[in-house]
């Protein structure tokens, strides 16, 4: 992590397939979901944590210096089809949406443990949400 930027972060080299694993495995996300050539070199990313639009999405992945743009959602006619077109384009861009849930939720426990002193005599309790997302288990269809 940059300290100066806590959204941006360097890593060595992976490929984009490799690395949205990680954070998939990592992060336990059952439907994450990734635009980009697989096979991109990820060196540094950035992120906007919860709902991306065309702002601040487009200046964020256009940035010269940041090869992929992690965020949690967004509109997919508009930020998930402008990453599409750079990729389509030739240039070295992804973006991965890893779910309303997955992207907030540690948010959510941190406010919960920061604001419970703050109001001792109030219960304050954090309670995990679940991905309301699956993926369906591969099934051969047979037609006629």
């Amino acid at each position: 992590m940059d300290p100066q930027n806590p959204r941006l972060y360097t890593f060595p080299g992976v490929t984009l397939d490799r690395f949205a694993g990680d954070i998939e495995s990592r992060l336990k996300i059952r439907t994450m979901r990734v635009v980009g050539d697989p096979e991109l070199t990820v060196k540094r990313a950035i992120t906007s944590w919860g709902y991306a639009g065309l702002r601040p999405g487009i200046a964020l992945i256009a940035r010269p210096d940041v090869d992929v743009l992690i965020v949690g959602e967004t509109r997919e006619w508009e930020l998930v089809e402008y990453v599409q077109d750079m990729a389509a384009a030739g240039k070295s861009k992804a973006l991965i949406l890893l779910g309303h849930v997955a992207s907030e939720e540690a948010g959510m426990k941190y406010f919960a443990d920061w604001f419970r002193p703050l109001l001792p005599e109030a219960p304050v309790e954090f309670i995990p949400a679940s991905e309301p997302f699956w993926r369906p288990r591969t099934r051969t269809v047979t037609g006629d």
